[in-house]
């Protein structure tokens, strides 16, 4: 073999490995589905599924909440959702593998919705979608949440929101919006 041909044929392999390397990589906008083991069976349930990356490369994890995956690998990804659910001492031996999901090019819009709800994660945003609407659409308030300090994070801002108030159920939301049901305090009404 020739010495340019051997050089192109090296050249057009690296090529395809850093290709590779750059496809395998999270992307916002984009989905990607998450299974775990090691854990109890209705947490798994719960965890497992497809999970849209936010336009700001976030995912919205259930017991964690927003947590950075654009920009990681797969095995990356992975690596640091364990670690994390280890080192809040939720899961002692968790093991997360993340999965290109046939829906890798979903852009539909979500709303993510966390904290102290039946069933946190992204709820479908729909026009004219409200604060109140997107808790319910989540399982609701378990029986510690408090529905009195519901924060609304949009727009890199915080506000909260007296959800028991009827003038603040209707509160509109934006796509990429963020909701957090904090858990009660142990003084009555906090």
């Amino acid at each position: 073999m020739n010495p340019k041909t051997l050089f192109f044929a090296f050249l057009c392999s690296f090529l395809f490995v850093v290709k590779g390397h750059a496809q395998d990589e999270i992307k916002a906008g984009r989905a990607i589905n998450l299974t775990i083991n090691g854990v109890p069976v209705e947490d798994k349930t719960r965890f497992d599924g497809v999970y849209p990356v936010s336009e700001s490369g976030m995912i919205n994890l259930p017991y964690i909440g927003l947590m950075r995956a654009a920009g990681l690998k797969s095995d990356q990804l992975a690596r640091s959702i364990q670690g994390e659910y280890q080192r809040r001492q939720i899961y002692t031996n968790p093991t997360v593998q993340v999965l290109k999901s046939s829906a890798d090019t979903l852009v539909e819009e979500v709303v993510h919705v966390g904290g102290q709800v039946g069933r946190p994660g992204p709820v479908k945003y729909m026009q004219g979608l409200t604060l109140y609407q997107a808790v319910q659409a989540a399982g609701g308030a378990t029986p510690f949440g408090q529905m009195k300090r519901v924060k609304l994070y949009s727009g890199g801002k915080m506000r909260q929101f007296d959800l028991t108030q009827g003038q603040f159920m209707a509160i509109p939301l934006k796509p990429g919006d963020t909701i957090e049901v904090p858990q009660k305090g142990v003084l009555p009404g906090t």
